[in-house]
C-alpha cells in the first residue's frame, strides 16, 4: 500500500513509464497508463516539473504542458508550491458514478462534459421574480401540493391524460420517490444502457437489480424489451426524449410498438414504466408517451431544468392516481411541497410570451449546434449518431486515451463507462462497443457555441487514434 503524499522520483518515474516521444501528449499518455494501471496512487505526489524535464532531456515547458493535460483529464491535481499529486477519490456526498461525472474544477479551454444548459440560453429570471409576492406566505402545511393556476398549465400541455399530476424538486427527486413506492430489495428493474449514471446509483441504493436494454436512434429495442420482461421487473424506466447521453428519441410509432411489448408481456401485471422526459421543452420531437396506451402504470416526468435552469429545481409528475398520492405523502414527511414561491416563478416562465419566444430559439439554437457539429465529425469519420437535446455519445477507439488527448487539447467531454449498465441478463455495454468498434464518451454539444468546425477536428483527432499503449 503507498502512503498519501509519498515522493515519486523523476528516475522512477521514467523507469515505470514508456514514453513513445517526448512530446507533452506523450508524457502524458504515459502517466496516465501508470494512474490507471494502479502503478501511481492516489495520493502519490509527482516529481517537479523542472526534475522530470531534465531527466528526459525535455523543457520545463512541455512537462508543464503534459502536467495540465493531465489535470484536465481528472487525473491529477496541482497543490501550489506542495507538488502535483495523484487525483484521490471525488467526495462522498457523490454516489459512485455520479463521481464518475463530476469534473474536475480545473481551467479549461471548452468544457463539454457537464450536461447542462447553455446559460446564455436560459430565460430570464428577472421579470418573473418581480411578479412573485413579497411575502412567502401558505395557507396551511396541508394545502394542496400544486398551486391550482401551475397545476393547470402543466394538465393542457401533459403528453396524456394523467389522473394525477404535482409538482417535485427536480427529474430525480420524481424518479428516487417514484422507485420508492414501487422497487423492494432484490428486484429488478429495466434501464438503458447507456443511460444516466444516477438512476444506477439509485437503483443500487435501493438493492435493485438493474436489467440493461440496447437502444438504437429510437430509443429502446422492443426485441431487447422483450427478452428483459421475462426477467419479470418490476419497473421500466427510461427516457422518452434527447436520451442522456445518446440523444435518442422515441417515435410515436416505436412508444407504441414498447408499450404492446409489455401489454403482451406474462407476469408483469403490476410493472410500472417510469418515463423521465428532461428535456422535453428543448427537443426538436414532440410529445411521446407510453401512457397513451398504458395509461395505469405508466408515470411521466417532465423536467424544467434544461429548458428554464437548474437552479430552479422545478419537475412535475403525472401518472396514477393512487400512485401519484402516495409519493405526495411520502413527501409530507420530508419537504412537504416544493417552494409556491418558485412553482410561481415556473408559471410565469410557462406563460410569459417572451420566455416562451427564448425556449423556442434556445430548442432551435440546440438543433442547429447538434447538426453542425455531428455532421463535422461524421465528415471526419467519426460514426457519431444524430441526436436530439445538449448531448452526442460519441465513439472512440479509447476511453481514457481520447480524454487524455482532448484534454491536452483543452476540450473536456465526460467519461463513456459510468453511463453503461451490465448486468447476468444482458450485456448492453459490450454489445454497443461490438457494434461501434470501440469506447464512448459523452459530448455535451449544446455548449458549443462557435468553432465547430475546429471543435470537431480535434474531437475527431481524439475519437480516431489511440495513444501508445493501446489504453
Amino acid at each position: 500500500m503507498v502512503v498519501s503524499g509519498i515522493r515519486v522520483d523523476a528516475v522512477r518515474l521514467i523507469d515505470l513509464a514508456e514514453f513513445a516521444d517526448s512530446s507533452p501528449r506523450s508524457i502524458a499518455a504515459a502517466v496516465a497508463r501508470l494512474v490507471n494501471a494502479g502503478e501511481l496512487a492516489a495520493g502519490e505526489r509527482l516529481p517537479t516539473v523542472r526534475e522530470l524535464a531534465a531527466e528526459l532531456g525535455v523543457s520545463p515547458a512541455t512537462i508543464s504542458q503534459a502536467w495540465q493535460a493531465l489535470a484536465r483529464a481528472g487525473l491529477i491535481e496541482s497543490r501550489g508550491r506542495a507538488g502535483s499529486f495523484v487525483r484521490g477519490a471525488a467526495s462522498a456526498r457523490l454516489a459512485p458514478r455520479m463521481r464518475g461525472m463530476a469534473a474536475p474544477d480545473d481551467p479549461v479551454r471548452l468544457d463539454l462534459s457537464r450536461g447542462t444548459p447553455d446559460p446564455l440560453l436560459l430565460p430570464a429570471l428577472g421579470p418573473a421574480l418581480s411578479r412573485v409576492s413579497a411575502k412567502a406566505e401558505t395557507g396551511s402545511y396541508q394545502a394542496e401540493p400544486v398551486i391550482p393556476a401551475l397545476a393547470r398549465v402543466l394538465r393542457d400541455s401533459w403528453p396524456s391524460d394523467a389522473e394525477a399530476i404535482m409538482v417535485v424538486d427536480g427529474a430525480l427527486d420524481a424518479i428516487s420517490r417514484t422507485l420508492e413506492q414501487v422497487v423492494r430489495f432484490g428486484d429488478r428493474v429495466v434501464v438503458e444502457s447507456p443511460g444516466f449514471p444516477p438512476f444506477l446509483d439509485l437503483l443500487e441504493v435501493l438493492g435493485a437489480v438493474p436489467v440493461p436494454v440496447r437502444l438504437d436512434e429510437s430509443g429502446m429495442r422492443p426485441e431487447s424489451l422483450a427478452a428483459a420482461l421475462r426477467k419479470r421487473p418490476v419497473a421500466v424506466l427510461l427516457q422518452p426524449r434527447a436520451q442522456n447521453p445518446t440523444g435518442a428519441s422515441m417515435t410515436p410509432a416505436r412508444a407504441e410498438a414498447l408499450a404492446r411489448t409489455i401489454e403482451g408481456a406474462e407476469r408483469v401485471d403490476d410493472l410500472v414504466v417510469i418515463e423521465d422526459d428532461h428535456s422535453g421543452l428543448i427537443s426538436i420531437e414532440g410529445d411521446v408517451t407510453l401512457g397513451t396506451w398504458l395509461p395505469d402504470r405508466v408515470v411521466h416526468v417532465r423536467s424544467f431544468s434544461k429548458s428554464h435552469g437548474p437552479d430552479l429545481r422545478i419537475a412535475a409528475l403525472g401518472g396514477p392516481r393512487d400512485l401519484v398520492e402516495h409519493i405526495a405523502g411520502r413527501r409530507m414527511l420530508g419537504p412537504g411541497w416544493t417552494s409556491r414561491m418558485l412553482q410561481t416563478i415556473l408559471l410565469d416562465l410557462l406563460v410569459d410570451g417572451t420566455a416562451i419566444n427564448t425556449v423556442t430559439e434556445a430548442r432551435r439554437q440546440y438543433y442547429t449546434r447538434q447538426r453542425t457539429l455531428g455532421d463535422a465529425l461524421r465528415s471526419r469519420g467519426v460514426a457519431a449518431a444524430p441526436a436530439d437535446g445538449i448531448n452526442l455519445w460519441m465513439p472512440v477507439l479509447g476511453e481514457r486515451s481520447a480524454l487524455v488527448q482532448l484534454a491536452a487539447a483543452g476540450i473536456r467531454v465526460a467519461a463513456g463507462t459510468p453511463f453503461l449498465a451490465a448486468s447476468d441478463a444482458t450485456d448492453a455495454a459490450n454489445g454497443m462497443r461490438q457494434r461501434a468498434g470501440g469506447d464512448f464518451v459523452r459530448v455535451t454539444v449544446g455548449a458549443v457555441r462557435e468553432n465547430a468546425d475546429a471543435v470537431a477536428d480535434d474531437l475527431a483527432s481524439a475519437a480516431t487514434h489511440l495513444a501508445a499503449g493501446g489504453y
